[in-house]
């Protein structure tokens, strides 16, 4: 029996509101976090996913009250991820309301905190963010995709398709892929990348990065994503959860 894809809209949080911009720049405001779930939840939403942008760390409280504010409110998994360093990080966000946990940075400076993390509280409520992009010369990455940090602005060196690899292998439960090259433009999920780590990824993997139309969705859950994660286009009525759904249906997958 094939498992329904699942659509999930994802909203970056800077200091509690969320922005969007292109390939991670230009953010302009598109609203009140806790309003936005609450209207994804009544769409259709399966899940939400929540990304801490901001760059203090003075800003965490204000997250953890964004955290609560929202799972009172809403009745879907909530995934919250950004500046994630810790399993003491990870503990106060599942108290604040969280059911899963987004970590990045963190993971890639020091790996091992994925086995802690999944160790204390399970590999289900660990989420790896994967920030690739394609590599400008040839030769620097064996897949030809690399690990960025910092928004996308900082290359790391790392094979993103090996790195998406280790990471389930050390205990995440999950992959979120975000195409940093396709990140805003509407342009459509990359595909090509998807296809080369959903062959060597045996967890759930979520695309995201370029969504612009309800066949971009649709693209990507026959490229064998177990969910499809997009932002703007929902932020800003360009579609509805319904309607990405409705596409996926007639184009012969199983949806919630």
């Amino acid at each position: 029996m094939s498992v329904a894809v699942r659509v999930i809209p994802c909203l970056d949080v800077d200091a509690g509101r969320v922005v969007k911009g292109v390939n991670f720049a230009d953010l302009r405001d598109a609203g009140d976090p806790v309003e936005l779930a609450r209207r994804y939840d009544a769409e259709g939403a399966d899940e939400i996913t929540f990304l801490d942008v901001s760059a203090s760390s003075g800003n965490r409280e204000t997250t953890y009250d964004v955290v609560r504010r929202t799972a009172s409110e809403v009745f879907v998994p909530l995934t919250v991820g950004g500046g994630v360093r810790s399993v003491e990080d990870v503990d106060r966000l599942l108290r604040a309301g969280a059911d899963k946990v987004g970590v990045n940075t963190a993971a890639i400076a020091r790996p091992e905190l994925i086995s802690e993390i999944a160790t204390r509280f399970g590999s289900q409520v660990l989420t790896i963010s994967v920030d690739a992009r394609r590599t400008a010369e040839p030769g620097v990455t064996p897949s030809g995709y690399e690990v960025t940090t910092h928004g996308g602005r900082r290359g790391t060196g790392i094979d993103a398709v090996a790195w998406a690899h280790r990471a389930a292998e050390l205990g995440a439960g999950e992959v979120l892929l975000n195409s940093m090259d396709a990140d805003g433009t509407t342009a459509g999920f990359d595909l090509e990348m998807f296809a080369e780590v959903r062959a060597q990824v045996d967890v759930p993997l979520i695309a995201s990065g370029g969504a612009g139309t309800p066949e971009h969705f649709s693209a990507a859950g026959h490229a064998g994503a177990d969910a499809v994660l997009a932002a703007s286009v929902f932020h800003f009525g360009t579609l509805t959860i319904g309607q990405v759904k409705d596409q996926m249906r007639r184009d012969g997958l199983q949806v919630r």
